[in-house]
């Protein structure tokens, strides 16, 4: 600790804001690490008990999907389960608009990662800059040399190496904890596309048209909805 201390304190002001990237970035990366350590260890088992519930009853394969409210799968296949007799089209868009806000919700914390990629760079870069500065100033050129002189040069040169190296070493793990995030949410869209392809099957082969087919012929008198009759032939 006191040699990372020591580092920061050579490293001049510029070391202050790389190293608030570099806490930010470890507080992103363990916050994120936990959420994604919950999802990936449950939604196989939730997206199984769903499935199989909603082959016979939507009543439990929502409360199953109630119960997993918090987790991002859990609302995804709660969205449409909570409608009241959805036709296929509306099943769906309630599944991909979900969806879409779980998916803005697994991003969480991209910007950040992006924004450290791209500036701790440039703040070493600055500190390169600003340590080469402090170096020449402290030159005393066509005149002898002193050992303090030589001190602060060698400080100088020193705060600019120190600075460079941290502000790539912030950017290269930022970057690598960044592409680790985008590939699981990469994966996540497909897993979703795929459950709820499954879901919506589900819904249409053992609910949905089981019931359009076996509709009564007089509308009012059952407790299905009425067909649309846009686009039929009156006949005389």
């Amino acid at each position: 600790m006191s040699n990372l201390l020591s580092l920061v304190v050579k490293g001049g002001p510029v070391m202050i804001p790389i190293l608030g990237f570099s806490v930010a970035t470890l507080a992103c990366a363990i916050e994120r690490a936990w959420f994604w350590y919950q999802l990936l260890s449950q939604e196989d088992r939730i997206v199984h008990d769903v499935l199989a519930a909603a082959r016979y009853n939507l009543d439990d394969a929502r409360m199953i999907a109630e119960s997993a409210h918090d987790l991002p799968i859990g609302r995804f296949l709660l969205a449409p389960l909570k409608l009241r007799h959805p036709t296929p089209e509306t099943f769906r868009l309630a599944m991909e608009a979900a969806g879409d806000k779980e998916f803005v919700q697994m991003r969480k914390g991209d910007k950040l990662l992006e924004t450290t990629v791209a500036v701790a760079p440039l703040l070493g870069l600055l500190g390169t800059v600003t340590g080469l500065i402090a170096t020449f100033d402290s030159l005393n050129i066509g005149g002898g040399g002193t050992t303090e002189q030589a001190t602060q040069a060698a400080g100088g040169i020193g705060e600019a190496l120190i600075t460079t190296a941290a502000g790539m070493i912030v950017a290269i793990l930022a970057l690598l904890i960044y592409r680790v995030f985008v590939s699981l949410q990469s994966q996540q869209v497909d897993y979703f596309s795929e459950a709820g392809s499954e879901l919506e099957l589900i819904y249409r082969q053992v609910w949905y048209e089981p019931s359009v087919n076996h509709a009564p012929a007089y509308p009012n008198s059952g407790s299905y909805p009425s067909l649309p009759t846009s686009g039929l032939i009156a006949e005389d």
